[in-house]
């Protein structure tokens, strides 16, 4: 008979063995951040004849570095293309950045959209409809204020667009701390949970996902979609707008450039409650996935099957515990791997990388309760949210 002991037993070997194949693929499906960081490839995609872009970029406040990550943008390789920058306040610190802008690149079709109106709940969204009813080309490519990109960005990201099937194109990004030692963790969430997380994903055929880093479609699959009004309430806008394209039929691509983004927290206070927002925004669009999330938490699962394997258990020299012990020696490798790949200071982070798992594990934890996240000190409530014409995440 087989008692509740020996189920509990297995189902954890069961557990410590998933974990530890996924940090498996995780290293495998990974490319190190010293070779993709901000480089920008045409892969499958054929050079096309290059159309007209509108880049839209909603601001607000004075980042860290944001004259110079705005900048890459004005240099930009591409023949024709029209810069937006939009705040809601005349008072906004960001102002004085654009103006540097356009005095440094008199050149570049630059636009300031200084506009209050708010048109729903996210107000991220309210400055996109204030900046879009000032877009004049048929191309429309969004990138968070914190990106910084290469050269040659925007012809590699808008030609896929070329293909009628493709309707929006994102990028993922790498992180690079802005300060001490908590934006050094935060990087860490970003270049080895984030980033790996949606490799595995894309590798087993998941097309479900769209990243403010950037995403790029045409002005006419924007407006089928409902526009930006479309998203006014929306949590999650940069996944959703991905959605509603998708909801017409159209293909998301996943582009071979990779950019790089700024992690400015210095404190843990605001790197937890940063992190905690995504996940929540994860809860919103795909509960089930949210629920599972805890196996992709490496560090916690190898040092379970350690300490379980060398005998704390009581069952010394048992499959049960050679298992146990495989999987550790397996995920702690896999591991290692991942950080290889994601870290750009491979022995300067390598003590952190206990501390960014079990401080996932937590906020993994506290992400599963609370209604709301807070966003550029914005409430906004967390719902699951199911899109318009589709069967939702």
């Amino acid at each position: 008979m087989v008692t509740t002991s020996v189920v509990a037993d297995w189902l954890l070997v069961l557990l410590c063995c998933a974990a530890a194949f996924y940090a498996l693929v995780a290293a495998c499906v990974l490319p190190s951040v010293r070779k993709k960081a901000g480089r920008a490839e045409h892969g499958q995609w054929q050079p096309a004849p290059i159309a007209a872009v509108t880049v839209l970029k909603p601001l607000c406040g004075a980042e860290p570095r944001l004259f110079e990550n705005l900048a890459t943008f004005c240099q930009q390789s591409h023949p024709r293309y029209q810069l937006l920058f939009g705040v809601s306040s005349p008072t906004d610190p960001a102002i004085a950045v654009v103006r540097r802008l356009e005095a440094a690149y008199p050149e570049r079709d630059i636009q300031l959209v200084i506009d209050p109106r708010v048109h729903g709940k996210n107000l991220k969204v309210s400055n996109l409809i204030n900046l879009a009813a000032h877009a004049k080309h048929p191309l429309i490519v969004l990138a968070d204020s914190d990106i910084a990109v290469k050269p040659d960005y925007l012809e590699a990201v808008t030609a896929p667009l070329a293909d009628p099937s493709v309707g929006i194109v994102t990028c993922l990004y790498v992180a690079r701390s802005v300060g001490g030692f908590w934006t050094r963790v935060g990087a860490l969430f970003i270049n080895e949970w984030f980033a790996p997380s949606v490799r595995v994903a894309y590798a087993t055929g998941s097309r479900q996902f769209g990243f403010g880093a950037t995403l790029a479609l045409r002005a006419s699959t924007l407006a089928a979609s409902g526009g930006f009004e479309a998203l006014k309430d929306c949590l999650a806008d940069d996944y959703w707008l991905a959605e509603h394209t998708r909801a017409q039929g159209l293909t998301t691509v996943l582009s071979e450039v990779v950019v790089d983004t700024d992690v400015t927290e210095t404190k843990f206070s605001s790197l937890w409650l940063r992190e905690t927002r995504w996940l929540r925004t994860i809860r919103s669009i795909n509960p089930f996935g949210f629920a599972f999330l805890f196996i992709t938490f490496a560090s916690p699962w190898i040092i379970i099957a350690a300490l379980l394997g060398i005998g704390l258990a009581g069952h010394g020299g048992s499959v049960w515990d050679a298992a146990l012990i495989a999987s550790a020696g397996i995920g702690a490798l896999a591991r290692i791997g991942v950080h290889a790949r994601g870290s750009r200071s491979f022995w300067r982070e390598l003590p952190l990388v206990p501390l960014r798992d079990g401080l996932l594990t937590l906020q993994w934890l506290a992400a599963a309760f609370g209604s709301h996240v807070t966003w550029r000190g914005a409430r906004m409530p967390v719902v699951a949210q199911v899109a318009e014409g589709s069967d939702g995440p």
